[in-house]
């Protein structure tokens, strides 16, 4: 009889954070996303065949998805996360660039130097006189 996927892992709860579009309201926010990280035992349990060594030399670690939704900070309603990465191999994530090294690569590579952030110009001299008060 071969064995249950759960002899052959490690069960581990993890948060992770995703940034997503609400559809109602428009606005990106940060969420934290429930995911189990499954990773390989060191060795295979006692009682299994031949099909089960086969099968336990191909696995690999791999993240689950546990929300399918979440609800919009802004407006509260609830959202289906729009991914359709459920199941993420863990060898597939290490090596990813973040997001600021992203942007960064993004910039020398179109050649623009390190956006400077815009001056914003210097109010009217009417909203910066002290007021006289009312009489």
């Amino acid at each position: 009889m071969p064995l249950d996927e759960r002899a052959l892992f490690n069960d581990k709860p993890e948060t992770r954070q995703g940034q997503y579009q609400c559809p109602k309201c428009h606005r990106t926010n940060d969420y934290s996303i429930r995911w189990v990280r499954r990773s390989k035992k060191d060795r295979l349990p006692p009682g299994a065949d031949e099909v089960d060594r086969a099968k336990f030399a191909k696995l690999r670690d791999y993240l689950l998805r546990l929300d399918d939704q979440v609800a919009c900070k802004t407006c509260g309603k609830k959202f289906e996360i729009p991914s359709q990465h459920s199941l993420v191999f863990v060898d597939q994530l290490e090596g990813l660039p973040n997001e600021e090294e992203l942007e960064r690569e993004i910039n020398v590579a179109s050649g623009e130097t390190e956006a400077a952030p815009e001056a914003k110009p210097a109010l009217p001299a009417r909203f910066t006189r002290k007021s006289t008060g009312w009489k």
